[in-house]
Order: C-alpha cells, then sequence, then structure tokens
C-alpha cells in the first residue's frame, strides 16, 4: 500500500457538509483505508475575493490504486457532490479534492502533477497536513516543518473536527 495525501476544500452547497461527506467517501475507496484526517479549517479564497470562504481539510490514506485510479475515484466523488469543471481557475467550487503526494513519487502526466504544484505556498494545505503528518518529508527532501515555519497563515482557523466534533 502506498501512504496518499488528498485536500479537500469546499465554498459552495453547505461547505462543511461537502468536506464531511467527502470524507465518508474517501473512506470508501476501492483497494484504500483511509487512516486519518485534519480538522476542518476555514480560509479565505485564493483568487476572486467575491466568493465565499472556504472550508479545507486534508486526508492520509493507503491505497493499491495507482495514481490515475485515484485521481479518476477523486474525480468522481468530486461529480457526485455537484463539482462543475469550469475553465475558471480558483473559482468557487462545491468540492476540490486535490493529490498532494502519493508516496515519495514525483509524477508529471498531462492530467495530473504530484506532488500538487501549489502545496508549498498554501497554507490552507500545509496546516491542516501538518496537523496529521508532522514528520514528513517532501520528495524534494524539503521538511514540512520547514515550509510551515515560513508560510502566513492569513486568517487560517479551525471550524470543526472532521465528524462535526
Amino acid at each position: 500500500m502506498i501512504e496518499v495525501f488528498v485536500a479537500i476544500g469546499s465554498n459552495l452547497a453547505d461547505p462543511l457538509g461537502q468536506a464531511r461527506r467527502a470524507i465518508a467517501a474517501l473512506a470508501t475507496l476501492p483497494e484504500s483505508e483511509l487512516l486519518q484526517t485534519s480538522h476542518l479549517y476555514g480560509s479565505r479564497p485564493m483568487g476572486p475575493a467575491d466568493q465565499p470562504d472556504y472550508v479545507n481539510a486534508v486526508a492520509h490514506l493507503a491505497t493499491r490504486l495507482s495514481p490515475l485510479a485515484l485521481l479518476d475515484e477523486l474525480q468522481r466523488i468530486e461529480q457526485a457532490q455537484g463539482r462543475v469543471r469550469k475553465d475558471e481557475r480558483w473559482g468557487p467550487r462545491t468540492l476540490d479534492l486535490d493529490l498532494l503526494l502519493y508516496g515519495d513519487e514525483v509524477i508529471r502526466h498531462e492530467r495530473l502533477t504530484v506532488p500538487h504544484y501549489g502545496m508549498k505556498e498554501r497554507e490552507f494545505v500545509l496546516l491542516p497536513l501538518a496537523e496529521i503528518a508532522p514528520s514528513l518529508v517532501l520528495p524534494c527532501g524539503t521538511p514540512l516543518t520547514e515550509l510551515v515555519a515560513r508560510c502566513p497563515r492569513n486568517g487560517l482557523a479551525i471550524l470543526a473536527g472532521a465528524a462535526g466534533e
């Protein structure tokens, strides 16, 4: 089994509920096991400011799925929860599931880039990731703690536990 990390984000159609339903769906992925999930965090939107704040989390899974098969499953979950892909980057969405890390692999494919291209600068990825994997070292050799130490918080705040605590 390969350990993977998936970022979860939503700012439309009950974002807290969207994130919780996504976590429940991740727990049912074939050939996979949900190991841990961060708290749910509130964050300001990237890109256009005229959209609602986001709910974000990171899930840690173990899987036998290939990277592209896992991507297909993540996109299936997004679609099931009302995601409509648009050309607009960083716009509002019901659900966004991003494969951040797939073991120590570096993947450059037309459909998938791992590690995720923006994860090193995004507080809404780094802090939830550090919550569940504080000793993580990225495939490039950079300790997660270094990235977290220099990342501004930008108002990121814990909203709730993944299961509603």
